[in-house]
């Protein structure tokens, strides 16, 4: 079977290099164009194109897919199915109808709960126990399409963003491979998503990751759970910003306002509506990463500031 694989990230890089260790005939990756990074804004390509040369598989990095270039593309290179993983860009019904056996997702949530772009952030900062994989046919829906295999994992209480974004990046590529069999032998299951419990999470953007401290404590840690290490959950500090990525609900209580540093010891405390934040490890806008101990010792949080614009 002739496949053709669209993926764009190191979620995506993951499927695509189970994939190759299982032998199977992949006959081109479609993925972003590279794109500037870090401070010195070097041209980087991505995770799935770095992959794919290194085992001398065609590249292909089109601006857009709703043109008739990428159409000859598909009549020319034939695929058999394309399996799709985090790419970036909706794909037009052209697409998704050109492949005999059809186009497959691998997406990162129990279906029919969080479509869309950010499941793994929206599952953690929901307070959700468990999360998983479905492998899916595609449809023009976003994420609406019959299911074909699920797999699930919990999530622990200390876990992040960072965490499940790896274990499930490992377990789409071992279901994935499983479908793909199972298409491949005739034997796939369609089973139609359920409305009933259906949700949806778009892009995250920097307002959705700013902190309010009004909001109960273990809504502000699974939300920083949730947005660690990217895009980061933050909050302000005397005019800058400050960048949290680990944290915890205290057992600890004191009075004060939202927001206000109650207790610094090692780690640094902070007055949410109902209990206690500490915070782990942060890092202030300018600066670098550390822990609560160390930013402590530079003397940069004092008891008594308030945390917010």
């Amino acid at each position: 079977m002739r496949v053709l694989f669209m993926g764009t990230p190191e979620f995506a890089r993951v499927a695509l290099e189970n994939l190759i260790k299982n032998k199977t005939e992949i006959i081109g990756a479609v993925t972003q164009p590279d794109k500037p990074a870090g401070r010195k804004l070097i041209l980087t390509p991505p995770p799935v194109k770095e992959l794919a040369l290194k085992h001398d598989i065609k590249v292909y990095q089109p601006s857009t897919l709703r043109n008739e270039e990428f159409a000859e593309l598909l009549r020319e290179i034939a695929p058999d199915i394309i399996i799709v993983a985090a790419y970036g860009k909706i794909l037009p019904k052209n697409v998704l109808e050109f492949p005999e056996c059809g186009c497959i997702n691998i997406h990162a949530s129990l279906l029919p709960k969080y479509r869309g772009a950010a499941p793994i952030n929206a599952a953690i900062m929901a307070g959700e126990k468990v999360t998983g994989i479905t492998i899916i046919y595609m449809d023009e829906g976003i994420d609406t399409g019959d299911m074909i295999l699920k797999g699930g994992i919990e999530i622990g209480a200390g876990e992040t963003y960072g965490d499940i974004h790896d274990k499930l990046a490992v377990l789409g590529g071992e279901l994935i491979v499983e479908a793909l069999k199972q298409i491949k032998s005739g034997t796939a299951k369609r089973e139609k998503q359920p409305e009933d419990g259906a949700s949806y999470m778009g892009l995250i953007n920097n307002e959705m990751c700013e902190i309010d401290w009004s909001l109960p404590a273990h809504d502000i840690n699974n939300k920083i759970r949730g947005l660690s290490p990217s895009p980061t959950a933050y909050t302000w500090l005397n005019g800058k910003k400050l960048k949290i990525y680990k944290s915890r609900v205290s057992d600890n209580n004191y009075d004060g306002t939202n927001g206000e540093v109650v207790n610094i010891n090692k780690i640094i405390e902070i007055k949410a509506c109902d209990k206690i934040i500490g915070l782990l490890e942060l890092q202030i806008e300018g600066g670098k990463k550390m822990s609560a101990a160390d930013f402590i010792n530079g003397r940069r949080i004092e008891k008594g500031a308030v945390l917010g614009r």
